[in-house]
């Protein structure tokens, strides 16, 4: 990732009645919200894998894939449960789940360069079964679907920073989650751009909230805070109206 980018929080070192109104708005909009940029991250980390086998950065640290296989197999997941990985990057976390023993996985993403790196690196370390599809989860056309588990490490915080049609990319997203989940199925996201307070209003809409993983903490101003959010969803069960 770039190490100069802004910071895309809006919610730190703010007044009572400021961080109230921030619950209720989103923050600014990123060149990390736009299609052209991850193309370009991906890109570079998919040339430097070809040159030297470097794999790339891992989005949020390998303690962000690691709080979630350990949620993972205290929950006795089955190894059999269907996994999508929604905005896989470099396959890295397709690769820990491989490695914890799953084994019916597929990943996405709307970066080629993305799916070609991962379909490189699952090759390095023979992982052929593992499916990578070149996809944007805004526009799948109902084609994913019977889900047992859904991860989400970053994409849903990439699509509130995009410029274009913000507020409409974010409905969209909890829409085509819902289509993807099984009934019951389990959503767990990560985001570094919204508090826990924010996603559980966001997801309040055909989820159940499940569990809170712990995360680091920090404290500033006298009151404390998570640089991380990573929570548990539930797939409600769909509803239809009396005739």
């Amino acid at each position: 990732m770039d190490d100069n980018i802004e910071d895309p929080h809006a919610c730190e070192n703010i007044s009572d009645q400021e961080e109230d109104n921030c619950l209720q708005n989103d923050f600014k909009t990123s060149k990390l919200g736009t299609k052209d940029y991850w193309e370009s991250v991906y890109q570079k980390e998919l040339e430097t894998f070809k040159d030297i086998g470097d794999v790339g950065e891992i989005w949020f640290g390998e303690e962000s894939m690691s709080r979630v296989l350990h949620w993972m197999d205290k929950s006795k997941i089955p190894e059999n449960a269907a996994i999508l990985d929604i905005g896989t990057g470099n396959a890295a976390f397709l690769i820990e789940l491989a490695r914890h023993g799953y084994r019916n996985l597929m990943g996405i993403d709307y970066s080629p360069a993305s799916v070609e790196l991962a379909r490189n690196v699952l090759q390095a370390e023979d992982l052929t079964d593992v499916i990578v599809k070149e996809m944007d989860f805004l526009n799948c056309q109902g084609e994913l679907k019977d889900f047992d588990i859904c991860i989400d490490k970053g994409t849903f915080d990439a699509i509130s920073l995009n410029p274009e049609k913000t507020e409409e990319g974010k409905e969209l997203y909890v829409q085509t989650l819902r289509g993807a989940l099984k009934e019951g199925g389990i959503f767990a996201l990560t985001s570094c751009n919204w508090t826990k307070e924010q996603l559980l209003s966001r997801f309040r809409e055909g989820f159940q909230f499940e569990q809170e993983l712990p995360t680091p903490s920090f404290q500033f101003g006298g009151k404390k805070g998570n640089s991380v959010t990573a929570l548990i969803f539930k797939r409600d069960p769909l509803v239809f109206p009396d005739p």
